[in-house]
């Protein structure tokens, strides 16, 4: 990448950032290669350009558990060789996973390449769903984050959920 478009976009990313987030909505990754729309009330956080390259959003938890605990979904993308390659990235990720503290994984995952579990960052719990894909040689991770615990409701807990379902169904 030319230094210029680094620069360009390091500029854009910063002027989002204070202008009070930059809201998500259509996202190419990759080259082109992969795409999805995040719900519109989740804010680009993070962006990275290269390989891997990843995107982080925010899910602003309006209650006051909001303040202490960063609900976040984050999709990474990774050229990868081969099959090979691909489980390679998918058991380090699992290996990081696991090195967390407190990780507990779920009985049953939701699919074989798919991770469920239960972990601290800080003291605090937070649940973790995290999807891979294989597709066009490069490692596709969905992980999101929420905290366990969250005095914003179960509606809130749902909505999030179904953002993480919908980002994973167009990933697919």
């Amino acid at each position: 990448m030319s230094f210029l478009r680094t620069t360009t976009l390091a500029i854009a990313f910063a002027t989002a950032l204070l202008a009070g987030g930059a809201h998500a909505a259509d996202v190419s990754m990759a080259d082109g290669s992969v795409h999805f729309t995040a719900p519109d009330s989740w804010l680009g956080i993070m962006e990275t350009q290269g390989d891997p390259e990843a995107r982080v959003f925010q899910v602003p938890d309006p209650s006051p558990t909001g303040k202490n605990s960063l609900a976040r979904v984050t999709v990474t993308v990774k050229q990868v060789a081969d099959v090979n390659g691909f489980n390679q990235y998918r058991s380090e990720a699992t290996a990081k996973a696991m090195a967390l503290p407190g990780y507990k994984a779920a009985a049953v995952p939701p699919s074989p390449n798919s991770n469920v579990y239960t972990a601290q960052e800080n003291a605090t719990g937070f649940n973790y769903t995290e999807h891979y894909w294989l597709k066009n040689g490069r490692a596709i991770q969905l992980r999101c984050v929420r905290p366990s615990q969250t005095e914003a409701g179960a509606d809130w807990k749902a909505a999030f959920d179904k953002g993480c379902d919908a980002i994973a169904a167009q990933l697919k």
